[in-house]
């Protein structure tokens, strides 16, 4: 009887260490699988990130939702893709391909419906930048993506930077340039008639409800997520905003150029955002008890401090500081369970919202002429 229960016991060991290794080869089979990937819509002038990006193996391009037919055709002859990627249904398109994760290159307005057809299919999400035109849309977004327990993530170019990572880590060194007092950012370009953006681009990122506003969203969120960012996602107590129309006849009915200024209880941040600059940029200005760190690119900064005495230009990499250089990689990564989403970073639902709310007090700032207390 011993006998018989031992050689049963020894199987059933046997059996189970054999279910357990199927088990982590399947997890590890499908943890290295390319990630099925889906677009929903193709009018933001970014787009050619993803639809260009046929040199990776991470990702497999599995649809591509565009209702404009005519736009359709024209990327899929030109990035030579099969007509037979595109639908101009949503849904239909991901009932069809079953996507693991959609990136959102429509109208910022558009992203709220992409979320509420994704979100109940499991499906996680990476909209461009910022997440959302108001408040409202923001929250919504929210509750479907924790109720349907997905990733929501925003991309924003300045999270690719180096610059951007050594930033955040030299400010997290308090012997660097002690607390932080004043944050400068710039970011903009000379205007999307000026720079060629193309027609479907123009037509939504001029328009109020589309798009929320003009330079003051599309370059003032660049301002409001680094900020956050820095604070490690600490709300601040006030914004104070100004918007003006430099050139009307190109851009009637949105602002050309914003200033924001966001206060918090030791510190305060201007975010100059423009669609007159005369050259593109994005860059900022960190300015401490003790020294300051000017990120003038994605890899050039300057900085001094009292132990430096005199400025410094450092030129910085990703082998220089932990930094994903390709947000796609990111994302597939976050999705695969490889890495997790920094609380509070630069992709995080928590800072962009935040980010939202900066933006909304901006825009209702400027509109009132009244300081928007966001704390009380």
């Amino acid at each position: 009887m011993r006998n018989y229960f031992s050689k049963n016991l020894s199987l059933l060991i046997v059996c189970l260490l054999l279910i357990i290794q199927t088990m982590f080869t399947a997890n590890a089979q499908i943890n290295n699988a390319p990630l099925r990937l889906a677009v929903a819509g193709i009018t933001h002038g970014h787009v050619p990130w993803i639809l260009g990006r046929k040199d990776k193996t991470d990702i497999t391009l599995a649809g591509v939702y565009e209702p404009n037919t005519e736009l359709a055709q024209r990327y899929a002859k030109r990035y030579n893709l099969n007509a037979d990627l595109f639908y101009s249904d949503l849904n239909k398109m991901l009932d069809a391909v079953k996507p693991e994760a959609v990136v959102a290159f429509g109208s910022i307005y558009e992203h709220m419906a992409a979320i509420e057809a994704c979100a109940p299919r499991g499906i996680h999400v990476m909209v461009e930048k910022p997440l959302a035109t108001n408040n409202a849309h923001a929250k919504r977004m929210e509750q479907l993506a924790k109720k349907y327990n997905i990733h929501l993530l925003t991309n924003y170019e300045t999270s690719w930077y180096p610059t951007t990572a050594k930033t955040y880590q030299l400010v997290n060194d308090s012997n660097n340039i002690g607390s932080i007092k004043k944050v400068v950012i710039h970011d903009g370009h000379q205007g999307p008639k000026e720079i060629g953006v193309n027609k479907e681009f123009f037509d939504w990122l001029t328009d109020p409800v589309q798009n929320g506003g003009g330079a003051l969203i599309d370059f003032g969120c660049y301002g409001a997520n680094l900020m956050t960012y820095l604070m490690k996602g600490e709300e601040p107590l006030s914004v104070t905003a100004v918007t003006q129309h430099f050139k009307p006849a190109i851009y009637p009915k949105v602002d050309d150029e914003a200033t924001i200024i966001v206060t918090y209880p030791t510190a305060q941040c201007i975010i100059q955002a423009s669609w007159n600059w005369p050259f593109s940029r994005k860059d900022m200005e960190v300015y401490g008890e003790t020294g300051y760190i000017v990120a003038a690119n994605n890899t050039t900064m300057r900085l001094r401090n009292a132990a430096t005495k005199v400025e410094q230009t450092q030129q910085v990499t990703s082998k220089d500081v932990a930094v994903y250089e390709d947000p796609f990689a990111y994302f597939a990564n976050v999705v695969r369970g490889k890495i997790k989403v920094e609380k509070n970073g630069l992709y995080s639902l928590e800072t962009n919202l935040t980010v939202v709310k900066i933006l909304d007090a901006a825009r209702e700032s400027a509109k009132t002429g009244k300081t928007i207390l966001l704390k009380k």
